[in-house]
């Protein structure tokens, strides 16, 4: 069997130029980066004229069996150029952390990819490096600005250096050490780059105004009477927007197929707001009739945030809600471990479709959108098994497609395709999950009792404190972007499926004034990932003559 990468590099790719072509896009509107790679200009998206249809890809709660949802959402682009429409596929660019640990790339897999995967998946266009020297330039004026006398009156940072890189060493550090001469010692640490509230900004910003305005408006640290010290106060901003100015706009690339796809941004959805970039999605939607974008992880997250946060702020309003699942997932939900999912087992896939069943409930109900459920088939997938997804989403009001786009690309997306194109048609009442003028806490609620299906929120004192003092300080009408484990419903990665009456606590809360959301952290959910046992980084080589092995 041919691996991931070994069928990118058998591919025939387009000159990226024939590729903006197809979305009547001129040579003067693209800006190559090689022949496979491509900046579009922000202009595209303030153009006049009716609009594509917007439609989000998620999942269900993750699993280490896999659910494929980044393949399905290429397969179903492809299936859906297959039955004759135009469509432009809009991802997240892949991290290195997860590309160098235990994820691997982020390009989709098998026939179902956007290429050239080895660049995307590596450094791309360079955009995650701009926004680790934007956000490091700050901390450096920070630390200059207390050096040279504290003019401010900075007490309190809060601002952190970051690294696109898993790097658990840097979760803790003290800095400033080497004497009066080199600067202040003090207690600090690192995030991960798509942790950075610049990765935030740049994919909410909808212009070089809007992005410098935001960034002018990070609050990086506090004096000693509570007052607020912003990246404007430093005279940041104008430099970190030099830096960025390029990243601001996204990257045009390709299925295998010869899709259009753009892939810009890449914030995680369980520390982050988990959606490609508004840019990316609101030029996707002057370009093309059908839109086909995902958000990250389970649709506890990504498709919240996507929901809640990135279409409020942008004004977008889907059509559509693809829901993708395996049978081998939701059977570890059911509670079997990755080494029994070959052979049924009914029972354990019964167990299991209540995660599924709540995530689809929840595009429906909470966000009164039209949903499918589209299922990864598996060789080793019974009839029976399939047909009681079937049945249970049947149940909901749901349509189950088979998908088998890894192994067929486009062809075997043809169906799925067609249902989307059926919903797109649908009754649309989509609604937010809560209205972002209620108390920070009574957000925080609302999200934990009507998607995550939890009863209640604890607090610690030190999330309390900051709560209070969030609101005192007019914050607290904005948006909340949850911070939790990416394995569960609940902020505890060990209750899997559905479970229910449990407390979710929350630890701490900051405010990302320049993204326009409150960041709540829950549980021990870390901004800085580590690398496993045997990390992905040890399988990837290159050869004499340049092509690169091992990258998944």
């Amino acid at each position: 069997m041919k691996t991931d990468i070994e069928i990118a590099q058998e591919a025939n790719p387009e000159n990226v130029a024939a590729i903006a072509a197809k979305l009547g896009l001129s040579a003067d509107d693209v800006e190559c980066y090689g022949k496979y790679k491509a900046k579009l200009p922000l202009t595209i998206m303030e153009r006049k004229g009716k609009e594509g249809k917007l439609v989000l890809v998620t999942a269900i709660t993750p699993t280490p069996a896999g659910e494929g949802k980044t393949t399905t959402t290429i397969g179903l682009a492809d299936g859906l150029k297959r039955i004759g429409k135009k469509v432009v596929v809009a991802l997240r660019e892949p991290s290195l952390g997860p590309v160098f640990g235990i994820k691997g790339g982020a390009a989709g897999g098998g026939y179902a990819q956007v290429i050239p995967m080895e660049d995307i998946n590596l450094h791309f266009t360079g955009d995650f490096h701009a926004i680790g020297a934007a956000n490091n330039l700050l901390a450096a004026m920070i630390d200059n600005h207390i050096f040279q006398g504290n003019e401010l009156g900075i007490d309190t940072v809060v601002w952190r250096r970051c690294v696109d890189m898993n790097d658990r060493q840097l979760r803790f550090v003290r800095d400033g050490l080497g004497g009066p001469k080199d600067g202040v010692p003090r207690d600090d640490g690192y995030d991960i780059t798509v942790a950075s509230e610049i990765m935030a900004i740049l994919c909410l910003a909808t212009s070089l105004t809007d992005l410098k305005a935001r960034l002018a408006r990070i609050v990086v640290g506090y004096t000693k009477d509570g007052t607020p010290v912003t990246a404007g106060d430093l005279k940041a901003q104008g430099a970190m927007c030099a830096l960025l100015k390029d990243a601001m706009k996204p990257n045009l690339v390709q299925t295998l197929e010869g899709t259009p796809a753009i892939v810009h941004g890449g914030p995680f959805a369980n520390i982050a707001h988990g959606c490609n970039s508004v840019a990316a999605t609101k030029t996707a939607l002057k370009l093309g009739d059908y839109i086909i974008t995902e958000a990250g992880f389970g649709a506890d997250l990504g498709a919240e945030k996507f929901l809640d946060i990135k279409c409020r702020f942008a004004g977008l309003n889907p059509s559509a809600v693809v829901v993708v699942a395996t049978v081998r997932a939701l059977k570890m939900h059911g509670g079997l471990d990755k080494t029994e999912l070959g052979t049924e087992n009914l029972d354990a896939l019964e167990k299991g479709l209540p995660n599924l069943l709540r995530h689809v409930k929840n595009m429906k109900e909470v966000f009164g959108l039209p949903a499918v459920v589209a299922v990864n088939r598996f060789p080793t997938d019974t009839d029976a098994e399939i047909e009681l997804v079937i049945k249970k989403c049947r149940e909901l009001g749901v349509n189950t497609v088979l998908s088998t786009v890894w192994a067929e690309g486009g062809k075997g997306g043809e169906e799925l395709a067609k249902e989307v194109v059926r919903l797109c048609e649908e009754k649309n009442n989509f609604r937010f999950c809560y209205d972002e003028k209620l108390p920070i806490k009574d957000k925080i609620k609302a999200i934990v009792t009507k998607i995550y299906g939890g009863k209640d929120v604890a607090y610690t004192p030190e999330a309390e404190e900051e709560i209070a003092k969030l609101e005192k300080l007019g914050f607290g009408k904005t948006p909340v972007c949850m911070a939790k484990t990416q394995y569960s419903f609940s902020d505890n990665a060990k209750l899997l499926g559905a479970p229910e009456d449990f407390v979710v606590t929350v630890r701490k809360v900051k405010i990302s004034a320049g993204a326009g959301f409150a960041v709540v952290l829950t549980g021990a959910i870390l901004t800085m990932p580590g690398l496993p046992k045997v990390p992905a980084a040890e399988k990837i080589d290159v050869d004499k003559d340049g092509k690169i092995t091992g990258l998944f």
